[in-house]
């Protein structure tokens, strides 16, 4: 499936480290050390859901946003951190853009009576954890 309009969407995950308190465990490194890059294809991120919650002070409208992927199998899970927009500079390293966050990887529902598989939905938070 092709988005002629579509924006790149990039996947950036971050290398795994030796846990200090922990030697024999492997946890995720830093942002701010080296990432691995993968430009999603077919993917793009949209507002999935907006809820007006009411208060006696004030008004406002929550937004979440999702990562939609027409590939299921796309290696793309919790943890990892998504660009939309943005640049790979010279020194291969990705810029600008808004960045979203990965905090849980759903799977993809298939059609039991036809085998249908749509796209996944993957939910976004603005902040990491």
């Amino acid at each position: 499936m092709e988005f002629p309009f579509g924006e790149q969407v990039v996947r950036e995950r971050r290398q795994l480290v030796i846990d200090p308190y922990d030697p024999g465990t492997s946890v995720p490194g830093s942002w701010e050390a080296t990432l691995t890059y993968l430009e999603l294809d077919s993917a793009f991120i949209a507002s999935s859901s907006s809820t007006a919650p009411l208060d006696a002070t004030r008004s406002q409208i929550l937004t979440e946003k999702s990562l939609y992927l027409t590939d299921p199998d796309a290696d793309v899970r919790a943890g990892d951190r998504v660009r939309r927009g943005g640049s790979e500079g010279e020194d291969g390293i990705w810029r600008g853009g808004e960045v979203l966050y990965v905090n849980v990887r759903p799977s993809a529902d298939t059609n039991p009576f036809t085998g249908w598989q749509p796209v996944v939905e993957i939910p976004l938070d603005m902040t990491e954890g």
